[in-house]
């Protein structure tokens, strides 16, 4: 690592969210002077600069030191104090009263207003209200700068120093020694592990009761991301010891601590011992109340069913198959019900029937789906409005709380649920407390999809509960008999390997043979970028999607973003980028966003296109559904390429065209509903990219991973 020192002499740009800062210093014993970029406490001009990092040669700027860390400490000569008192630094000091302050004190000022404030008061000028806002001002500046020398030496980067600083103020330094894990759940980006280790280099015992704690919380949170509710009290345990390296007994006794105060949940599942995160145990059990009490009673319309599919089936111009009569009887018929069932069994066409029908009594109906591509689709289908869940529910940008609950509920008759297979535990609670108790319920969804990347299986488990009424499609209709997607589909799903065309003749669904990952990410770069849009039209931006069931690998969806990017983007290659964690974000690329962000109204899943970049200032402007969003500094770390992504993480879209990565490389992850949720998401082709020994392994794992949690019987027990 290098060293710079010098005095600052003109501020660039700064970004006072991140702290990100260009600024021009004259460098220690010359003339020169030398551009710095990097994230530093806030800085004015005449201050003193040591900064560490390296000399880099940007393409625009010629070359430039780019900062890791930064130390500032204030100036030094009468006219550079001055500057720096007058230049907004302290709060009420402007250059006359700059001037005064220096003749009274000279190069000891600071020293007097760290140590002795009370002499300010000699000064001509300062009062008892002007003191305190000095005072004020100082710490303020003091406090930044001890914090981020703090944390540099013990590790923890400089944008999260400011994040830290921005929650805590002047008291962090103290909030850290005495509890180092608080900040894992208070501070974006920085989880346990960052705590744990800022944690050790502080002192901390291995042992220490806030460690065991903090890692018991820890273990849950990880079983939360794996779509687990809760977790067997010993399996809990033994995970938690072995992440922190203590023994069993010793993290026991912090379990038994954590649930006396009420922090974790102590609650059998299944008659035997299972612990829950407090929040993840408040929504399972509130999100069972209120469907059972949603369920009670008749539903808001009275329509006598048979009269009303007489009357609809001409209108649209449809015979309605039995199964489908039967499902439009049991919703009408029923407050809450559900309807299930794979592709091309009727499902939209139901909705369809069941909107008019309700309409046509003078009800409200309001359509959601989890997904900004599942509600456009909804829309499309039924030819009214259909926005996500998150948006019907009105998120409060700076709570993160939503505003339609039980107090402000939704304002419909009927609501209508698409997609259903992903919605998680927590967010069915806050939709459930958002539903007028006199309100129709309506979920709509494949159960033998993947369950939702959140916690929790809900659709299944409402399902599994019988508690509400559930129609099962499973008839194909003759509409849909036609496409090998469709019934590959459905072959998939009653365990038989899928039918693959001769070769040479026309279909929507192929296999494409590959030896290994390395042969199968070639084969799938030239069908994305050449094949598919030379022989069917598909647009590979828009409208080609590349699955795979894993991250790492061959042909895993890092590896496959990395080479279709360099073969569809060229701007990837061009100054006009980001890197971020060794991957390129160029005007072009397909991106995703991977945390729900509030502020901007964007969600996890949401599929955009970076439109600009501004790689000087590190930022990003990407469009998400016609609409640009400005990105930078924390915002990116949620924002990742989407030329390929994760099986887990189409749910809920559909794409005209589709290829799916397929081998045994990805064999831990193998399993038929994987393989069945990955051809569902195609819309008019499907390629599938791989071994066919892969097809066979996916298609013989029948067992889908069990998730633990006790909605299901919350539900039936009532």
């Amino acid at each position: 690592m290098a060293e710079l020192r010098g005095t600052v002499e003109r501020i660039t740009f700064r970004n006072p969210e991140n702290g990100f800062t260009v600024m021009r210093i004259r460098v220690d014993g010359g003339i020169e002077t030398a551009r710095i970029v990097g994230v530093a406490p806030d800085v004015l001009q005449g201050e003193r600069v040591v900064a560490e990092g390296e000399w880099v040669k940007d393409p625009e700027r010629g070359t430039q030191f780019q900062a890791t860390a930064m130390k500032v400490s204030p100036p030094s000569g009468r006219a550079a104090i001055e500057a720096w008192l007058a230049s907004g630094a302290i709060r009420g000091v402007g250059g006359h009263l700059a001037s005064e302050i220096f003749a009274k004190f000279g190069d000891e000022v600071f020293e007097v207003m760290d140590r002795e404030p009370q002499k300010l008061l000699t000064v001509p000028g300062i009062g008892k209200k002007k003191l305190k806002a000095i005072r004020e001002s100082w710490g303020e500046q003091k406090a930044s700068r001890e914090l981020m020398i703090f944390l540099h030496e013990h590790g923890v980067p400089p944008a999260r120093a400011m994040r830290i600083y921005k929650q805590y103020g002047a008291d962090a330094i103290h909030r850290i020694r005495e509890n180092p894990y608080r900040l894992a759940d208070e501070i974006r980006g920085i989880g346990f592990v960052s705590a744990d280790a800022l944690a050790q280099r502080l002192g901390l015992a291995m042992d220490a009761m806030p460690r065991l704690r903090a890692g018991l919380q820890y273990a849950l949170e990880k079983e939360a991301q794996s779509g687990h509710c809760a977790a067997p009290r010993e399996r809990l345990i033994a995970l938690a010891a072995s992440l922190l390296g203590v023994p069993d007994a010793l993290v026991s006794q912090a379990l038994d601590e954590e649930i006396a105060g009420g922090q974790l949940i102590n609650e059998p599942v299944g008659g035997k011992p299972a612990v829950f995160l407090r929040r993840l145990h408040h929504a399972e059990t509130t999100a069972a109340t209120r469907l059972l009490a949603l369920n009670a009673g008749p539903p808001p319309w009275k329509i006598q069913a048979g009269k009303a599919i007489e009357w609809v089936e001409p209108k649209f111009g449809i015979q309605l198959s039995p199964s489908q009569r039967a499902a439009i009887v049991g919703v009408l018929g029923s407050k809450v019900s559900v309807i299930t069932g794979g592709p091309g069994v009727g499902k939209t066409t139901i909705v369809r029937a069941v909107v008019e029908i309700v309409e046509a009594k003078k009800m409200t109906v309001m359509l959601a789906a989890p997904t900004g591509r599942a509600a456009k689709r909804l829309a499309e289908s039924t030819g009214r409005e259909a926005r996500t869940i998150h948006r019907l529910l009105e998120p409060d940008p700076r709570t993160h709380e939503f505003q339609k609950n039980e107090l402000n509920p939704i304002d419909c008759d009927l609501l209508i649920v698409d997609e259903s297979s992903m919605i998680d535990v927590p967010l069915l609670d806050s939709l459930l407390r958002a539903v007028r108790t006199r309100a129709g319920l309506l979920f709509v969804g494949d159960a033998d999809q993947l369950p939702s990347v959140g916690p929790g299986q809900a659709l299944a488990d409402i399902i599994a509960s019988e508690a509400i009424h559930v129609s099962r499609l499973e008839e194909i209709h003759r509409q849909a008999s036609g496409s090998r997607i469709v019934v590959n589909a459905h072959r998939i799903n009653r365990g038989e390997l899928p039918i693959v065309p001769e070769r040479g003749s026309e279909s929507d669904f192929y296999v494409v043979e590959a030896a290994d990952g390395a042969a199968a990410r070639e084969k799938i770069v030239e069908l994305i970028a050449r094949r598919i849009p030379d022989r069917f039209g598909f647009d590979p931006l828009r409208e080609i999607h590349v699955l795979a069931p894993m991250h790492r690998g061959e042909a895993g969806v890092q590896s496959l973003n990395a080479a279709i990017q360099a073969a569809l983007n060229p701007l990837a290659r061009s100054s006009d980028r980001l890197e971020r964690g060794g991957v390129i974000l160029a005007p072009g690329d397909k991106v995703m966003q991977t945390e729900n962000d509030y502020e901007r109204d964007i969600f996890n899943g949401d599929l955009g296109v970076v439109r600009r970049v501004r790689a000087r200032e590190k930022k990003m402007g990407v469009e998400f559904d016609g609409r640009l969003v400005e990105c930078e500094g924390a915002d990116l770390d949620a924002i990742s390429l989407a030329w390929a992504t994760t099986i887990h993480k189409s749910q809920g879209t559909e794409y005209p065209a589709v290829i799916i990565a397929l081998l045994k490389e990805h064999s831990i992850m193998l399993q038929r509903s994987l393989l069945y949720t990955a051809i569902t998401r195609g819309r008019s082709l499907v390629i599938v990219v791989g071994q066919k020994s892969a097809i066979q392994l996916a298609v013989r794992n029948a067992a889908s991973r069990v998730r633990y949690g006790k909605l299901r019987e919350r539900l039936a027990r009532c």
